[in-house]
């Protein structure tokens, strides 16, 4: 099979970048499960955006401080300096962003933002944004779309990519030729016990980099979301309770009913702080209270949190819910540049799978979206302004016997993955 670029990973970052690249180039994209089982999908709280110059430094401050200054200063100023033009696209794609009553857009405020500038629709931003993406990218001729269909390596000759050995649904396997190919496979949850992500995101392209001495950044830097509905079931995934209830008020308690912490401070120290008071109170898990949000605005702006909890036996209007820390975000994976480029030449990583340093040590609140889609652009970009085809792409020989156990490879690239992690985790503490 041959494609003039290979996309792999049907996220908001894969699927936007899709959008931008060049019409009469033939592009494909695969994704290991369902279109919409990506965790763009899932995301509740909203997308940053710069409201006006006024704000910049605030928001430049912000996202330094969330990550601890491990941040790289260029890439906040792209990500930051480039969010109205990102809006501007999403609202001609016919994403519904909520609206004040006079017409004009309406932000709301999350955990260690000093402003209001996060724009939302409902509790289901990112199920909102990456809908009307897809609906985009299933109108275009040259973009064909394959359900079911895993990356297991890539194909790769003297540093250069040239596309990737995938696996049908139907067990197949297949050589993927490709100019130039596009990781965008999101994040590592599925790896850990606890995770508010889809469980087949399991770093597959992490592993593959580390197979072929791809440069990595940051992969220690593994983000834990503070708030997620505690549970005795063992549910595939973790409930999200989003950020945004905190920034509307919602307050955190031990199980004697006594608050904490600040409740607005970054995810990471709200973290540490949920950990230490249930190790106090020998307890698996600290209270979060909604009723401080006025009841309409709760339901309007969080129905499916209100409706979720209420399924699961709790009316968060009259009483606390349960809420535990579980895995969240990724916020190093694949080192790129700021056209998210790799240290492989044709081969790119956008989203939650690449590290451009934007988000530091931990990421600020509502910049995943933003990040993922700024990038995925530039991306887009840089492959379109120096599209240069593999010369003599031809049909690869590469043997295909070693992708045949799915099991034993995927234990292999999960140990690789784990391995590096606890590894550059140990040197950052010694050093």
């Amino acid at each position: 099979m041959k494609t003039d670029i290979l996309i792999i990973g049907s996220g908001c970052s894969g699927l936007y970048c899709a959008l931008h690249l060049p019409e009469e180039k033939q592009i494909t994209v695969i994704t290991k499960s369902d279109l919409e089982s990506s965790d763009s999908f899932l995301a509740q709280g909203g997308m940053c955006m710069l409201k006006d110059d006024f704000d910049y430094n605030s928001y430049f401050e912000d996202t330094m401080r969330a990550g601890h200054y491990k941040n790289d200063e260029k890439s906040v100023e792209i990500m930051i300096r480039s969010s109205r033009d990102i809006v501007d696209d999403l609202l001609g794609y016919g994403v519904d962003f909520q609206r004040e009553e006079d017409g004009t857009l309406a932000f709301t405020r999350e955990g260690a933002h000093s402003e209001q500038r996060i724009l939302f629709h409902e509790d289901i931003t990112g199920k909102e944004i990456t809908s009307k993406l897809l609906k985009q990218v299933k109108n275009r001729k040259n973009i064909t779309l394959m359900e079911y269909t895993t990356m297991l390596d890539i194909l790769c000759k003297d540093n250069c990519c040239y596309g990737a050995v995938v696996r049908h649904k139907d067990g197949k396997l297949e050589n993927v030729l490709s100019d130039y190919t596009i990781l965008a496979t999101g994040g590592i949850g599925g790896l850990y016990l606890h995770s508010t992500n889809f469980r087949h995101l399991t770093g597959d392209s992490i592993a593959i980099a580390i197979k072929h001495h791809i440069a990595l950044k940051d992969i220690n830097y593994v983000q834990i979301h503070p708030t997620t509905l505690y549970t005795e079931q063992n549910e595939e995934r973790s409930f999200l309770i989003s950020e945004s209830v905190r920034g509307e008020g919602a307050k955190l308690y031990d199980i004697h009913m006594n608050r904490f912490v600040n409740e607005l401070l970054p995810r990471d120290v709200v973290t540490d702080a949920i950990h230490q008071q249930m190790q106090k109170d020998h307890s698996d898990y600290v209270w979060e209270d909604l009723r401080s949000i006025p009841e309409d605005e709760l339901k309007m702006h969080f129905p499916n949190i209100v409706e979720h909890c209420e399924a699961m036996g709790y009316d968060v209007t009259k009483e606390c819910i349960p809420v535990v820390p579980a895995q969240h975000y990724f916020m190093g994976g694949i080192a790129v540049d700021h056209q998210s480029r790799t240290s492989m030449e044709h081969l790119y990583a956008v989203g939650e799978t690449a590290c451009n340093g934007v988000h530091g040590q931990n990421r600020l609140a509502s910049n995943s979206l933003l990040e993922s889609l700024v990038f995925a652009k530039r991306a887009a970009f840089e492959i379109k302004n120096t599209y240069c085809p593999i010369e003599q792409l031809q049909e690869d020989n590469t043997n295909l016997e070693h992708y045949q156990d799915s099991e034993k490879l995927a234990e292999e690239y999960r140990n690789l993955v784990l391995g590096e992690i606890e590894k550059r985790e140990a040197e950052h503490l010694s050093a």
